[in-house]
């Protein structure tokens, strides 16, 4: 039929997605583009737009697939903040051992090249990443942790989830990649050495404060 699509516009969008995945955005050529989509440059162009506007679509889609997966780990019972983290991080090392995608982040690897971002494209990055530590401080609290917990907490989690992205990229094995995350679950879990309950994160500095008023 004249005027209607003959290729699978979600589909396309999806190989587009991985190409800017892959390469970065700064790396992701329109010939990269076309290549991976299977399409002509009119095609592409007169589907998505130029191509930061089908950087934008590739960070929606991703967003689609992804973020309903952290949202589903994170809004289960967890018992304490550090099962909130491994649930979380867990989702991620998923995610990396799917040989049906590129490694590392796209999120990831767009807020590394910023400045080649459109400004919509650089405010669409922040919100994604904005979105999961929010998602991340609300499973803390839930969990047990204070509002300051939370906040440490959730930052140090995501910042792991970046530094896995980053290592996958550079050939970190699956097993080294579990060691990071195991390490960053296990950051939440201070006791307090006389009685082996958990201890805020606060009451610890609040201690070492006054263990270092009481030096000489």
């Amino acid at each position: 039929m004249v005027g209607r699509k003959q290729f699978d516009v979600d589909e396309a969008l999806r190989h587009a997605m991985h190409v800017f995945w892959r390469w970065g955005y700064s790396e992701a050529s329109i010939d990269r583009l076309t290549e991976g989509t299977g399409l002509g440059r009119s095609s592409l162009y007169s589907t998505f737009g130029d191509k930061s506007a089908l950087f934008r679509k590739s960070l929606q889609r991703y967003e689609q697939t992804y973020h309903p997966l952290y949202s589903q780990a994170l809004s289960g019972s967890h018992p304490n903040p550090s099962a909130v983290v491994a649930a979380y991080l867990q989702v991620t090392l998923n995610r990396i051992a799917d040989p049906t995608v590129p490694d590392g982040c796209l999120v990831t690897v767009s807020a590394t090249q910023f400045p080649a971002l459109d400004a919509e494209g650089r405010a669409m990055v922040r919100a994604m990443i904005d979105g999961v530590r929010a998602m991340l401080e609300q499973a803390l609290l839930a969990a047990g942790a204070d509002e300051q917990e939370a906040a440490e907490l959730a930052l140090c989690a995501l910042a792991t989830n970046k530094s896995l992205a980053v290592l996958s990229r550079a050939g970190f094995s699956s097993e080294e990649l579990a060691t990071v995350a195991a390490a960053a679950a296990r950051i939440p879990q201070d006791t307090d050495p006389a009685t082996g309950s958990r201890v805020p994160r606060a009451a610890h500095r609040g201690r070492g404060a006054v263990r270092h008023r009481q030096k000489p």
